[in-house]
């Protein structure tokens, strides 16, 4: 009879211990998915950025110091292996487009131009795209360290070797500021 019950709390502990560990690579799974889809985004934008520049190009061409940097961001969001990296780029990239659109103010042509406001549209919606991607990622990158925080699943996280995932975050406090609008 106790042979019987030991073997019952074995059978119950190994079942528990499957569980969690099949829990967190679920969770583990989705937040791998979650940075794929920002990726995804990432790289719609990488390849609308050429068009862009070559079409204010076009109108501003002594403007070489911006599409610079804009080039240089690009590689490294290329080169980015880590979402913290990723972040970086993406700040840098961000405020270089930022510039681009603020020189394209000063080009009424270009401002008209059917192509420019078709990729400016296009790198909005893009833009609303990666920042809901970036939200769902660290949602889910939440979950997942949660996860390994709480106990018992510290006790299995830490046996079987997960570790926790980084967050997607704005280095840049400009970007943190509140947007001043006026009319």
């Amino acid at each position: 009879m106790i042979g019987l019950i030991i073997v019952g709390i074995v059978f119950f502990l190994i079942a528990f211990i499957i569980t969690i560990y099949n829990r967190l690579v679920v969770l583990r799974n989705r937040v791998e998915n979650a940075w794929a889809q920002i990726d995804v985004q990432l790289k719609r934008r990488y390849d609308l950025i050429p068009n862009l520049v070559e079409t204010v190009k076009a109108y501003a061409a002594h403007e070489k110091e911006v599409f610079d940097k804009i080039a240089m961001y690009r590689a490294q969001m290329v080169g980015a292996k880590t979402p913290g990296e990723a972040a970086q780029a993406n700040e840098g990239l961000t405020s270089a487009l930022k510039t681009l659109f603020a020189i394209a103010e000063n080009y009424p042509e270009l401002k008209a131009s059917q192509n420019f406001m078709m990729l400016q549209e296009e790198l909005s919606g893009i833009e609303s795209k990666i920042a809901y991607a970036r939200q769902f990622y660290n949602d889910t990158v939440m979950i997942y360290n949660q996860s390994l925080q709480v106990f018992p699943n510290s006790i299995i996280a830490n046996l079987f070797g997960f570790k926790p995932k980084e967050y997607f975050e704005v280095e840049n406090l400009e970007e943190r500021k509140a947007v001043k609008v006026s009319f």
